[in-house]
């Protein structure tokens, strides 16, 4: 386990920037972890992702599948890519505070 120190907040994360308890997960955090990513902003598209895979996860302790998250938001991977540069499993799931996921996101 790892500590990453952003804007003064500590997080325990695991060696791929993961938080380890995501149950301290909040906006708030969210927007310091897409900063830690590079994501100075994130505008409402982003939200609206972030959201559908935070409330899956915890629906069904699984990220979604990225064929589901594209059906559902009506976006194409590109576009996704394009709001989360390091992709829905690197970026997307770890500012939404999952654990890494396991396969195919």
């Amino acid at each position: 386990m790892a500590i990453i120190t952003i804007e003064g907040k500590e997080f325990e994360v695991d060696g791929d920037g993961f938080l380890q308890n995501p149950e301290i997960w909040n906006d708030e955090v969210a927007r310091l972890l897409a900063k830690a990513d590079g994501i100075s902003e994130l505008n409402e598209k982003h939200w609206m992702i972030i959201h559908l895979i935070r409330n899956h996860w915890l629906e069904t302790n699984m990220a979604p599948m990225i064929r589901k998250l594209c059906q559902t938001t009506s976006m194409r991977l590109r576009e996704i890519y394009e709001l989360f540069p390091k992709g829905p499993a690197k970026g997307a799931c770890k500012i939404a505070g999952l654990p890494k996921p396991n396969g195919c996101v």
